[in-house]
C-alpha cells in the first residue's frame, strides 16, 4: 500500500540533501526517509534539516534503510559519483551504472509500488538503466531530464526581455547534456512569438541572442561547478516541482526524461521531451512542433543516447 504523503531520498550528497530540504519546506510530504551508503551522513543531514521543522510544517524526517522505502509514493535517487576534472563522461557512465546495479535491485526486490524519480547524472542513461533493472512499468520511472535546463532558459529569456520568467514558455529538450537543444521555433511569451516579443522590447538580433542564451544554458553547470564545485539548489527546486506534479496530480507539462515510442522517430530511448506529469507518472509525451533543423538536432541527440544504451547493455549486462 503506497503512502501518498511519503518520499524516500536515496543519496544524501549535495543534491540529495538540498532536495530533501526543498521538499521539507514545500509541505507536500508528511514523511521522508533519507538513505545513503554512509549511514552517518544520512543521519546528520536528517538531523540538520529536522532542526528547522519548528519554522515549517510537520514532517517525520529520518535516516533509514531500504526496508523503509516500501510504501513511499516517490523514491528519489540522487546517488552517484560526480565527474572529476580528469574524467570523461564515459568514465562517469561506467561508474554510475555500476552504482545503480547495487541500488535498483534493492528497490525491485521489495515490490515497491511508488514512482522512481532519477536525478543522478547522466540522467537519461541512468533512467534507462533504472527502468531496465527495476522491471517497473515505464510510466512509473522518470528522470529529472531537462526540467532544470528549461528553467535556466526561461530565467535567461526573462532577464534578456525584462519580463517575468514565469510568463516565458520555452523548452530545452533532448539529452540532459551537451547535445540538448532549445526548441526556439515554438518559444513564446504569453502567446506572443518570441521574435515578435523581442522586437517589442527593442531586440532585433534574434539569432545572435538565441545562440548566446543557449550557450549560457548549456554551460551553466560547468560555470557553477568552476565557481563552487557543485550545483544543487536549482536541481533541488526542479525535484520539488516534479514531486508536486505527481503528488497533487497537477498534470502539468514538464520536460522530464521518459521512454519514447515513435515520437519524431525515437524508439527505445529515454530522453527529455515535454510530458504530462501527474499521479500516474508520465501520462503522455507532448509532440511539440519543431522545425526541420530542430528535428535533426533531436535525432542526433537520441542517436547518441541509443549508442550509450547499447554500450551499457553490452558492457554492464543491463537488459
Amino acid at each position: 500500500m503506497v503512502n501518498i504523503r511519503k518520499a524516500a531520498m536515496i543519496g544524501c550528497g549535495f543534491v540529495g540533501s538540498s532536495s530533501a530540504f526543498a521538499l521539507m519546506q514545500s509541505g507536500i510530504f508528511s514523511e521522508m526517509v533519507m538513505i545513503d551508503v554512509n549511514r552517518e551522513k544520512a543521519e546528520g543531514e536528517a538531523m540538520d534539516i529536522a532542526h528547522g521543522l519548528p519554522f515549517a510544517r510537520p514532517i517525520r524526517l529520518y535516516a533509514g534503510t531500504y526496508d523503509d522505502i516500501v510504501d513511499a509514493a516517490i523514491i528519489i535517487i540522487t546517488a552517484g559519483a560526480n565527474q572529476k576534472p580528469d574524467e570523461t563522461r564515459l568514465d562517469l557512465i561506467h561508474k554510475n551504472v555500476e552504482i545503480y546495479k547495487t541500488i535498483i535491485p534493492e528497490i525491485a526486490k521489495r515490490n515497491c509500488e511508488g514512482m522512481l524519480l532519477i536525478v543522478s547524472n547522466p540522467v537519461d542513461i541512468l533512467t534507462y538503466t533504472a527502468l531496465k533493472l527495476s522491471g517497473f512499468p515505464e510510466d512509473r520511472v522518470l528522470g529529472s531530464g531537462t526540467v532544470l535546463d528549461t528553467a535556466r532558459l526561461k530565467y535567461l529569456i526573462g532577464e534578456h526581455l525584462k519580463v517575468d520568467n514565469r510568463s516565458v514558455h520555452a523548452f530545452i529538450i533532448g539529452e540532459h547534456g551537451d547535445s540538448e537543444l532549445a526548441a526556439w521555433s515554438n518559444a513564446n511569451v504569453s502567446g506572443v512569438r518570441l521574435d515578435a516579443f523581442c522586437e517589442m522590447r527593442g531586440h532585433y538580433f534574434h539569432e545572435e541572442s538565441e545562440d548566446k542564451i543557449y550557450e549560457e544554458v548549456k554551460n551553466s553547470a560547468y560555470e557553477i561547478i568552476q565557481r563552487k564545485q557543485a550545483t544543487y539548489y536549482g536541481i533541488a527546486m526542479a525535484v520539488k516541482r516534479i514531486c508536486e506534479c505527481i503528488i497533487r496530480n497537477e498534470q502539468s507539462i514538464l520536460p522530464v526524461s521518459s521512454m519514447m515510442h515513435g515520437i519524431y522517430g525515437m524508439e527505445d530511448v529515454v530522453i527529455s521531451m515535454p510530458a504530462i506529469v501527474g499521479k500516474d507518472g508520465v501520462e503522455a509525451v507532448v509532440p511539440i512542433e519543431l522545425d526541420e533543423e530542430e528535428q535533426e538536432q533531436l535525432k542526433k541527440s537520441a542517436t547518441l543516447l541509443k549508442e550509450l544504451n547499447t554500450m551499457i547493455k553490452t558492457e554492464h549486462g543491463v537488459k
